[in-house]
């Protein structure tokens, strides 16, 4: 019998939300945690996830990151947990993304910070290799993380975002990640046993309503995440996540 495929919820909000962490999963199956996205503050969101859900989660678990975007509430947490891993569990941080992260994080966005550290005498330069076990995920291949099967497809953000079809287990998850309604996103999700999908505010972000006017099948499947705090979820036909769900592929 195959290992199940689990889906961690650490949060379920964007990056405005006085309510919820932002948005950020961490997916299990055969012993192995790939986390989707590092908001801020990363081991206070999985101490949350422990508290809510019961079940106990440690950064020193997480055996993997794949980040979807640029975006500071799916990334802002990699300087924090880059450190912690270095300098208190004496490992590197191994993170798989796109092209267009892959090719920029480190030069423009983590080396000011991390690029030197001192000893109480003297300056040491640091490189991303210090810190990172980087992976790009090319666009139009799968992509193998641990038990995972993983493909990647462009959605329709203000920044490149990478959707997500994930196999493990005999199942596959569907995420949709940031993403203004797309049709063809949906048939390209639309094979996964479970679908997970944002609806926001804004152009660039689903309303609730395109989804709602899928077909019952597709609504089934569906799970909502990364809504605003003014969204009432209870009066929404399609089910949203709330943090600390552990849900079985």
């Amino acid at each position: 019998m195959s290992s199940p495929f689990e889906v961690l919820v650490l949060g379920v909000g964007d990056t405005f939300s006085e309510v919820h962490n932002p948005t950020a999963l961490v997916l299990c199956c055969e012993g192995h945690h790939l986390a989707v996205d590092c908001p801020d503050m990363y081991r206070k969101v999985l101490k949350d996830f422990r508290e809510s859900s019961g079940r106990d989660l440690q950064l020193s678990d997480i055996d993997d990151f794949l980040i979807t975007h640029v975006h500071g509430d799916h990334i802002n947490g990699l300087e924090g947990v880059a450190f912690f891993n270095r300098f208190a569990l004496q490992n590197r941080t191994r993170v798989h993304t796109i092209p267009e992260l892959a090719s920029v994080l480190w030069r423009e966005r983590l080396q000011q910070s991390m690029g030197a550290i001192w000893n109480g005498e003297a300056r040491t330069s640091m490189q991303a290799q210090d810190y990172f076990d980087l992976q790009q995920l090319d666009w139009g291949a799968e992509h193998a993380v641990g038990p995972f099967r993983i493909q990647i497809r462009l959605t329709k953000h203000h920044v490149p975002t990478a959707a997500l079809l994930v196999s493990a287990g005999g199942r596959t998850l569907g995420y949709s990640a940031d993403t203004a309604f797309d049709e063809s996103l949906i048939d390209f999700l639309a094979p996964a046993d479970l679908i997970i999908h944002e609806t926001n505010l804004g152009v660039a972000h689903t309303p609730l309503g395109e989804l709602e006017a899928l077909p019952e099948d597709l609504r089934q499947k569906l799970r909502l995440i990364h809504y605003p705090d003014g969204l009432d979820v209870s009066a929404a036909s399609i089910v949203a996540l709330r943090e600390g769900d552990v849900l079985e592929v």
